[in-house]
């Protein structure tokens, strides 16, 4: 992994690390617009509050610009708020949005886990925004319409009304210690579930929380390859994260390298990740100011165009 992608990796880490409940955040049955931007064309200005405020997909070609973390998306398409084996949650952040490639994939895998998991559905949580850039709150990657959040709880036999869809919680995973998975609550299809996914050709990379890792290491029956792309990561104690690869012929758009083949499965590989200063990180003794995030200079320059379109 070269330099600049490794931190732009560990900078994604350590915002999802701030925002642990993300997935629980409660949304709201009256979302307000975002007030007008005094001045919109302040170069000083957070790209985020730019992004953050527009509510329809550029009406451009299909494109994806930049790294997860630091771009945009032209094009975007709109996974529907309910299918036969998914729903989406927290609709008033507006957040299911991606890129065609992501919105086929969701599609295809809710499918196939229902009928390799019994899985009943999935919830699925945040895409990207219309036009992709920083999020006002939340993420530092999901940039690109390529990175999607699924709630490892199951989708309910019924449509859920909309105030469970902004209210109800994820089922966390973890035990209380953080060393493993809550016993009472995983089960193997949370393991067929995660490697039906892996097992995507187009899926680059899977975050969890260490403990779930940790527990997918220790079930795995034979073909155990899918590990390799299943990736500890901060914050994921009641979803799972997908981020699939830069479409074909999307010269604009920064892929990962591909993942080694190791499993990730030793001790030593999930060291880190039980650590003491991991386990029980040090809270700050004084607040900790907001990080403005890029502007929209910082992005690729196609940015721009993707957000003065009509």
């Amino acid at each position: 992994m070269n330099r600049r992608v490794l931190l732009m990796t560990l900078c994604s880490a350590a915002v999802l690390w701030a925002h642990p409940a993300l997935a629980q955040d409660k949304g709201t049955l009256d979302p307000k617009p975002l007030p007008p931007l005094t001045n919109p064309n302040d170069p000083h200005i957070g790209a985020k509050e730019l992004f953050g405020r527009k509510t329809l997909p550029a009406p451009l070609a299909v494109r994806s610009i930049g790294f997860y973390a630091k771009g945009c998306l032209a094009g975007a398409q709109a996974l529907p708020i309910n299918g036969k084996t998914w729903q989406v949650m927290r609709l008033s952040r507006n957040r299911n949005w991606a890129h065609p490639d992501m919105i086929a994939l969701l599609e295809r895998l809710s499918d196939k886990v229902h009928q390799v998991a019994g899985w009943p559905g999935l919830l699925v949580g945040d895409l990207s925004q219309p036009r992709g850039g920083p999020m006002l709150t939340g993420h530092a990657s999901h940039q690109v319409g390529l990175d999607a959040d699924i709630w490892l709880t199951p989708m309910p036999d019924r449509e859920l009304v909309p105030e469970e869809r902004e209210e109800m919680s994820a089922v966390m995973m973890v035990r209380p210690d953080r060393l493993d998975v809550d016993a009472r609550v995983w089960t193997p299809s949370h393991l067929l579930v995660i490697r039906a996914a892996a097992q995507e050709p187009a899926v680059e990379r899977i975050f969890v929380n260490a403990a779930i890792k940790k527990a997918l290491c220790r079930e795995a029956k034979g073909d155990r390859s899918w590990l390799s792309k299943v990736r500890p990561m901060y914050g994921h104690d009641y979803h799972f994260h997908i981020r699939i690869k830069c479409p074909a012929g999307s010269s604009e758009c920064q892929s990962q390298p591909p993942p080694s083949d190791n499993e990730g499965c030793s001790t030593g590989d999930l060291a880190y990740w039980f650590s003491e200063p991991v386990l029980h990180p040090k809270l700050p003794t004084a607040p900790v100011k907001p990080r403005q995030g890029p502007t929209l200079a910082e992005l690729p320059a196609a940015c721009r165009q993707i957000l003065v379109a009509p």
